[in-house]
């Protein structure tokens, strides 16, 4: 479909596979089966969407889940255009018809009612009702559905239910080992080896805080944000803070603690 054209990736977006995760997702679009991605926040789960959707040459249609997320939202709903009532697909039906991948980040956050839609997209009938138009639409071989969420975050709450769950393949994602951590934030910051190096330090040992009090370290996003702020030349020590500490928490115990972490290292 031609307005699907905008969700196509051009370029290779920059990503370095952290074990057999692309050999896994190519396997499950290739057998039509959706893919659950769960990791903690920041650790590239969205990068890794877009290098997928780049190599499968799929356009890529991500939904950020929220709590008010309604059905309408996602399929779509009756707008008046003209003094009449025109439909308007959202994005997952605009994905389904275009035979696109839609990726729903962050599944969890959204309404219970509504993640009851993508069941039959699911599963063996990979079809979708819209139930205001008395439509059925059955999706192409193209399309995949992809949805992420950070157990680290979940509670009785918010929890992804087993009925949804067991309809895809999972893949689990975490911060990169040192090595290819350093690569990705020397590479996406541009900063030099040493400093990228000392930056990764500083990441995982945030990450040790967990006991603390800290509900998560510094993510590898986060570090590359403290690598372009030096880049552009801001004092390493006043970035660090910026981007990392001051983001992390506003516990003054764990501020100081953090901070004491980054005069270390600088």
């Amino acid at each position: 479909m031609q307005h699907l054209q905008e969700y196509l990736i051009n370029s290779e977006p920059f990503y370095l596979a952290q074990g057999d995760e692309l050999v896994i997702a190519k396997a499950a679009y290739e057998h039509k089966i959706p893919l659950l991605l769960k990791g903690p926040t920041g650790c590239g789960k969205t990068r890794f969407m877009q290098h997928l959707a780049w190599k499968l040459k799929r356009p890529l249609v991500t939904v950020a889940c929220h709590d008010d997320l309604s059905t309408s939202d996602l399929v779509g709903r009756f707008l008046i255009k003209g003094g009449e009532a025109v439909w308007v697909d959202g994005p997952l039906t605009m994905a389904v018809r275009g035979g696109a991948i839609c990726y729903l980040d962050e599944i969890v956050e959204a309404r219970k009612d509504t993640t009851v839609v993508i069941h039959p997209l699911a599963d063996d009938r990979r079809a979708l009702p819209i139930e205001k138009l008395g439509e059925l639409i059955h999706a192409p071989p193209e399309f995949m559905l992809a949805i992420s969420y950070n157990p680290g975050y979940q509670s009785v709450l918010k929890d992804l239910k087993q009925s949804t769950r067991q309809r895809f393949i999972s893949i689990e994602f975490n911060y990169p080992g040192q090595e290819l951590e350093t690569d990705i934030v020397q590479h996406e910051s541009g900063i030099d080896r040493v400093t990228a190096e000392s930056l990764v330090r500083l990441g995982v040992m945030t990450r040790n805080l967990r006991d603390a009090g800290l509900a998560e370290g510094a993510s590898t996003r986060l570090l590359i944000h403290a690598g372009k702020l030096m880049q552009h030349g801001m004092e390493p020590r006043r970035a660090c803070r910026a981007a990392i500490s001051e983001t992390l928490t506003d516990d003054h115990e764990l501020l100081a603690s953090i901070n004491e972490m980054v005069n270390s290292l600088y």
